[in-house]
């Protein structure tokens, strides 16, 4: 992985054991715990500017799952990348680290269906949601599944990513929309994924996608799905960019359709890295909803 300047992430990570895998994982400050959970194929460097503003006063646990970030990043011989593992390497770290408080959630991507499938088998550990541009939800009935995305599942996506990054490099150029990404910020995302064996989970994460009921992964969409109705009244924040060209409009209607208390705060010209795009509304927004 190549060096990310402190100036950008600027935390010394911890290490948990996987079974021989080194999960890395930020937890910096002390407080009520908030754990944010990442998507694909971002990482830990997400959340940064939340880590800082929110460490003063809360726990910030944040962990790069296997095959992203800093963490390991095995071959398929070594580990299952899969939507059940994601969830049991998240459980077992939450579990290690023994938080006696309840966790505010914050999720984005991929990152809502692994977070929010913990959630629902210990919705009495939730004590807030920060939801941003993700499901934990089958594919709304009146949304196609991404072309780019069912691109990247044949053969040529999946060379396109192991071999030049396309799927980590694209996003830092179309996942934001309200102003370009820097030029160092897009090396600091990119950054874990510099080798054709480095980039295996980017490409995982979209095969394991289920979008059908014999898929792998679809019963805990599903079983997620059916108890989402048990958070409707946590109190909930939606941050939403709407030129988002994955997790669009269908995707928030389904999101207020189970959670119909949320707040939800909408920002017109921000793209799928909406807390990139609109860091300065939502880190204090969030600060705010935290301390509430």
């Amino acid at each position: 992985m190549r060096p990310v300047p402190a100036h950008l992430y600027p935390f010394e990570g911890k290490r948990f054991d996987l079974d021989g895998l080194s999960m890395h994982y930020l937890d910096e400050g002390s407080g009520p715990p908030v754990v944010m959970v990442h998507g694909n194929p971002s990482w830990s460097f997400y959340y940064r500017r939340l880590v800082t503003a929110l460490s003063p006063t809360n726990r910030c646990i944040v962990p790069d799952h296997i095959g992203m970030g800093m963490s390991d990043k095995p071959g398929d011989d070594r580990y299952e990348y899969t939507l059940e593992r994601r969830i049991d390497d998240l459980s077992r770290l939450l579990d290690h680290l023994a938080l006696d408080e309840p966790i505010t959630l914050i999720v984005h991507d991929w990152g809502g269906m692994i977070g929010m499938a913990w959630a629902a088998q210990h919705a009495d550990r939730i004590a807030r949601l920060v939801i941003s541009n993700t499901a934990a939800f089958p594919l709304p009935a009146d949304r196609r599944f991404h072309a780019p995305l069912r691109f990247t599942r044949t053969p040529l996506g999946g060379l396109l990513v192991r071999r030049f990054n396309a799927f980590s490099a694209a996003a830092t150029r179309l996942c934001v929309t309200r102003r370009p990404m820097p030029r160092e910020v897009r090396d600091a995302y990119t950054a874990p994924y510099d080798s054709w064996d480095d980039r295996i989970a980017t490409l995982r994460f979209v095969q394991d996608i289920p979008l059908a009921p014999t898929d792998p992964g679809y019963a805990i969409v599903a079983a997620t799905r059916d108890e989402l109705h048990r958070f409707e009244q946590t109190p909930t924040l939606i941050v939403w960019g709407e030129k988002d060209f994955v997790f669009d409009a269908p995707f928030l209607r389904q999101w207020q359709k189970h959670l119909p208390d949320a707040r939800v705060v909408r920002f017109p010209d921000c793209g799928h890295y909406v807390l990139e795009d609109a860091y300065e509304e939502i880190v204090p927004l969030v600060q705010r909803f935290v301390a509430s």
